[in-house]
């Protein structure tokens, strides 16, 4: 690659841009670029000197690396204007672009992070093989896989949705009921609805139950959970039924005008024979009763991941008043006394 302070310009026009190196080379490079699709200077596109300027100043992209011997180049990082990315990408000054370098130097998954702003990359990055792999309301994710030996390995995005229902039971004996405004059929089901990025299972149990009723609860156990594939967006789909037990003063109820129809506390052995609850959900709402009857709870604990310093919660089963199975140790020892 020829170092940024070793060209400058000795002719300019609307169709040819002529370097001298050193005084002693001339590079046309409008000569080589015009044989190209892409290239800057031909002639059925318009250009400004400020791009060159850019390719100048900004020869290839650097990225950020990652543990898997990747690459991750963010838009919003490594600004480059639309006229000068195809050729910084795939070939700058004597066939030595970013994609070459990377694979130069054994890299194997390139990331594009493309911001709204930016999306004139997107169709060139397609035409170099790169394919879409995620997107967020402000950006595309594209990548390519490098290695022409190697399998790609690459995982696919989060293909799974997790949802919450959420079972209230004051000291009467009635749970908390919710009836949607946007509905298939006339029902009567549990509060509740999609955890949002970053929130715990818990915490969004509680949430929910607190929009859609006004009614403050907090966790008291989980209870099961509904697994289904092919479900909203094409993706699978994941439904935690959590226990909550609500704060004192929840009698008075007051329902989200712009999801809910109906709130109410209801029986719940009314709930259990009610025409206009599904199945499912009575199978909820005997296992919780069934646990509370018995003394089995799934709680949780905090943690932290040793290496990556993650806080996260860990689920298990408390057998409560139920007795423990022995240790292996106990039960070899009751064998020897035999």
């Amino acid at each position: 690659m020829i170092a940024r302070g070793l060209l400058r310009p000795t002719l300019v026009c609307s169709k040819s841009i002529r370097w001298k190196v050193k005084d002693k080379l001339r590079f046309d490079f409008c000569d080589q670029l015009d044989s190209r699709p892409s290239g800057l200077c031909s002639r059925n596109r318009s250009f400004s000197f400020s791009t060159f300027r850019t390719m100048c100043s900004q020869t290839l992209f650097v990225g950020t690396k990652d543990r898997f011997q990747g690459i991750t180049v963010d838009s919003t990082k490594e600004p480059c204007e639309i006229l000068a990315f195809p050729d910084i990408l795939k070939v700058f000054f004597f066939n030595v672009g970013s994609l070459n370098k990377w694979r130069e130097d054994k890299v194997r998954g390139v990331w594009f992070k493309v911001a709204l702003a930016d999306s004139g990359w997107v169709p060139h990055l397609a035409q170099n093989g790169f394919r879409y792999h995620h997107a967020q309301a402000s950006y595309v994710m594209m990548v390519a896989w490098l290695p022409e030996n190697e399998v790609c390995n690459i995982p696919q995005y989060a293909s799974t949705m997790v949802g919450v229902g959420a079972i209230v039971m004051n000291d009467k004996r009635q749970i908390l009921v919710v009836s949607e405004k946007y509905r298939l059929f006339p029902h009567w089901k549990l509060p509740g609805g999609y955890v949002e990025p970053g929130e715990e299972i818990v915490n969004a149990a509680e949430r929910e139950v607190l929009e859609e009723t006004s009614v403050r609860a907090k966790f008291k156990q989980m209870i099961c959970f509904r697994h289904v594939h092919n479900f909203t967006f094409g993706c699978s789909d994941m439904y935690f039924i959590v226990a909550l037990t609500p704060e004192p003063g929840q009698e008075v109820l007051k329902k989200c005008d712009r999801e809910i129809d109906a709130v109410e506390w209801m029986n719940v052995e009314e709930y259990l024979n009610h025409p206009n609850v599904h199945s499912t959900n009575r199978f909820f709402v005997s296992k919780f009763l069934e646990y509370e009857a018995s003394g089995i709870s799934l709680t949780y604990h905090e943690d932290t991941h040793q290496i990556l310093k993650k806080s996260y919660l860990v689920y298990s089963l408390d057998l409560g008043q139920h007795k423990k199975m022995d240790s292996p140790n106990d039960t070899i020892s009751q064998s020897n006394k035999q």
